[in-house]
């Protein structure tokens, strides 16, 4: 009776043990089937990218930039009178634009100091005049006709 019990337990195991190798088979199945398919992929992407390198090149191939360049940009060529003497230029850059490291900065910071009228463009800025009605107050833009917000 014992050993036919043991014959049992030894038959359960080795069934399981084999349940278990199948499983272990199918398992490495599907991995072996997505690893190809990832492989798959991954070889698609690789030529979608020398596709794209490749129309990379043919777009900047300068030839063509030139072609459109000339089809599509009114460009002429530089006439020598576009060119300008040195005598021109100023003698020396003025020494705190020169000390400042931020030589555009400093220039314009020159500009704004020895600016007089300090608005831009042809409208002047309005000039502020008391209100005609005595009450000390300048007007409005409504008030003169000007826009209304």
């Amino acid at each position: 009776m014992i050993l036919r019990l043991l014959n049992f337990v030894v038959i359960g195991a080795l069934v399981l043990a084999a349940a278990w190798v199948y499983r272990i088979k199918f398992d490495a199945t599907v991995q072996a089937e997505r690893l190809a398919k990832l492989r798959g992929e991954v070889r698609h992407e690789r030529d979608a990218i020398a596709a794209l390198r490749a129309q990379w090149g043919q777009l900047d191939n300068p030839e063509r930039i030139e072609a459109l360049a000339k089809r599509y940009l009114p460009l002429r060529p530089i006439a020598p009178t576009q060119f300008d003497t040195f005598d021109h230029l100023p003698d020396r850059v003025p020494h705190d634009v020169a000390a400042n490291r931020d030589a555009i900065g400093g220039t314009i910071e020159n500009l704004q100091k020895s600016d007089t009228n300090p608005t831009t463009g042809s409208i002047q800025a309005p000039a502020v005049t008391p209100a005609a009605d005595g009450t000390g107050q300048t007007p409005t833009p409504a008030a003169n006709g000007g826009p209304t917000q």
